[in-house]
């Protein structure tokens, strides 16, 4: 038995599901010492989660929106990114709405009536693994999917291979995924065979009163347009995260635009019951 159980945790089967970020993660893998590389993915999907959870006091993101200023190396990469996409999707996706965000949480957990009104500007600043702004920040866009990268690369190894999945968002899957439908329904939207990262997005899962998580500062609009995002990206799951939140703001037109000239992703918008595909999202999609 000694043997036996030294032979599986060398080389065997593990996964796990706990509470993340507002869902479930899933993480698996397979191989040489799959429980504890599982184990460790899960201790760092819960360790980031308390340094970037805006709803957490004693968080790293808390401190920065508290004080204006932190030193933390996630804090810095995930500001870094936002920059990034801040600039590529001309002010779309905005990480200076940090107020906005926790009016719009307050709002959709029914702790709160009033929805936010007035949209933020500020200046912010990163200088190796300190940032410092002049207005709350808004990381959600991009926390989740970051965390699944980070908990994705501990279960890299030689011998071992795996993925986390953290609700919508993905790595890379080993095996056949199905897109959930908003409508309800057990049918899937597709099945997904890919080796690229994917997310999910859309007012289906959270909203209130008609009024969801998803946002446009550019317009100063609130809720998706749209009932579902999935968006497959080759970068990370981080910007796959980031694309399909930016997509479900924008309106159809705008979103398909930018899907179709943004290299390194493909996408499916479902809006109006109607599935609206870039160029090469099948290609995503398993033979049926």
């Amino acid at each position: 038995m000694g043997s036996l159980a030294s032979l599986t945790e060398r080389f065997g089967d593990s996964r796990c599901e706990f509470d993340c970020c507002d869902t479930t993660f899933r993480v698996q893998a397979r191989g040489i010492r799959a429980d504890s590389a599982v184990t460790a993915a899960r201790h760092t999907a819960e360790s980031l989660e308390a340094q970037l959870n805006a709803f957490d006091e004693a968080s790293a993101v808390s401190k920065l929106n508290r004080d204006g200023t932190v030193v933390n190396d996630h804090v810095a990469s995930i500001v870094r990114r936002g920059f990034e996409y801040n600039e590529r999707t001309e002010g779309v996706f905005d990480i200076h709405q940090g107020r906005v965000e926790q009016d719009l949480k307050t709002f959709l957990r029914g702790d709160s009536d009033t929805l936010p009104t007035d949209f933020d500007t500020g200046t912010v600043h990163v200088s190796g693994s300190q940032v410092t702004t002049d207005v709350e920040l808004d990381l959600n866009g991009l926390a989740k999917g970051y965390i699944v990268d980070r908990a994705t690369e501990i279960l890299a190894g030689l011998g071992r291979r795996g993925f986390v999945s953290g609700g919508g968002d993905m790595s890379p899957p080993t095996g056949p995924v199905a897109i959930e439908s908003p409508y309800g329904d057990d049918t899937p939207l597709k099945i997904l065979e890919t080796d690229w990262h994917i997310a999910t997005s859309g007012g289906y899962r959270r909203s209130r009163n008609g009024t969801d998580h998803i946002y446009d500062s550019t317009t100063e609009s609130l809720g998706s347009r749209h009932e579902s995002v999935t968006v497959v990206a080759r970068r990370d799951c981080m910007e796959a995260d980031a694309l399909a939140t930016t997509l479900a703001a924008l309106p159809l037109d705008e979103a398909r635009e930018l899907a179709a000239k943004w290299d390194g992703l493909e996408a499916l918008i479902v809006h109006d019951g109607v599935f609206h595909t870039t160029e090469r999202f099948e290609r995503h999609v398993m033979d049926t």
